[in-house]
C-alpha cells in the first residue's frame, strides 16, 4: 500500500490580500475562508500557514522604483546579490504586508487553533519570494521542506492567496521536491482572473494536480480520521 501522509499549506491568507481594505486585494480573496477552515478540520499530518512579511524597502514595491513604475503593470529585474550573471524578472506590486502593520496579519476568520505553525517569507528586501519554500536564487530557505520531511509527508495540498503567484510557486516547488502536490481550487483565488485557465494548464504541466474540495484526493484525507 502506498504511504499517504498529507500536509496542508495555506499560503499568505493575509488582510492586505483581501477586499475590502487590503492594499493588494485578490478578487473575492476573503471568500475562501470557509473552505480553508474545512480543510483545517481534516486529519492532515501537518498544517502550515505562511505569511508574506516585507521590510518597507522591499524590491517588489513599485513605490521603491523610479517613475513611471506602476504596480501590477511594471516589472523589474532582480540580480543575485553576489553573482550578477544570475537574474530574473518579477512584477511590481503595491506596498503590502509590511512587517508589524495590520495588513500583514492573517485574516481573522482563519481558525488558527488548528494550524501547527506559521512560516514567514519575503523578509529579504533584495529578492522576491513567492514560494513558501525558498526564493528563486535559494538564498533564503524558510525551513518548510525540512519540516515536511521531518514528519514524513508524502503529499502536499495547497490553498490560500494568490493562486497565480505565491500559491502557484509553492505548489510547483513542492512537486520539484518530490511531493505529490494538489491545488484545491475552491480554497484559492487568482489576481488575474482572465488568465487563470492558462495558469492552471501551466501548473498541470509542472506536475501539480488541480483538485476539488469534494474530489477523491480530499476524500482520502478525510478517510484518515
Amino acid at each position: 500500500m502506498t504511504v499517504f501522509r498529507p500536509a496542508l499549506v495555506i499560503v499568505d491568507f493575509q488582510l492586505d490580500f483581501c477586499p475590502p481594505n487590503g492594499s493588494t486585494p485578490v478578487p473575492k480573496g476573503r471568500s475562501i475562508a470557509p473552505q480553508l477552515n474545512t480543510l483545517l478540520s481534516l486529519p492532515f499530518t501537518l498544517k502550515i500557514a505562511t505569511r508574506d512579511i516585507h521590510p518597507p524597502n522591499h524590491i517588489s514595491f513599485a513605490a521603491n522604483h523610479p517613475f513611471p513604475a506602476k504596480p501590477y503593470v511594471s516589472s523589474t529585474e532582480i540580480f543575485h546579490p553576489t553573482d550578477p550573471s544570475r537574474s530574473y524578472v518579477t512584477k511590481l506590486w503595491p506596498v503590502h504586508c509590511v512587517e508589524s502593520t495590520p495588513g500583514a496579519q492573517i485574516v481573522p476568520e482563519l481558525d488558527m487553533s488548528k494550524v501547527d505553525f506559521v512560516l514567514d517569507k519575503g523578509e529579504d528586501a533584495r529578492v522576491e519570494m513567492y514560494s513558501a519554500f525558498y526564493d528563486p536564487f535559494r538564498l533564503v530557505d524558510t525551513g518548510l521542506l525540512g519540516r515536511l520531511k521531518a514528519k514524513g509527508v508524502t503529499d502536499v495540498f495547497v490553498g490560500g492567496l494568490a493562486a497565480d503567484f505565491c500559491v502557484r510557486a509553492t505548489a510547483e516547488h513542492a512537486v520539484e521536491e518530490g511531493f505529490r502536490t494538489y491545488l484545491v481550487e475552491e480554497a484559492t483565488k487568482p489576481v488575474f482572473v482572465n488568465r487563470w485557465d492558462e495558469c492552471k494548464n501551466k501548473m498541470r504541466g509542472k506536475g501539480v494536480e488541480i483538485v476539488s474540495m469534494d474530489g477523491p484526493e480530499v476524500a482520502r484525507v478525510k478517510a484518515l480520521a
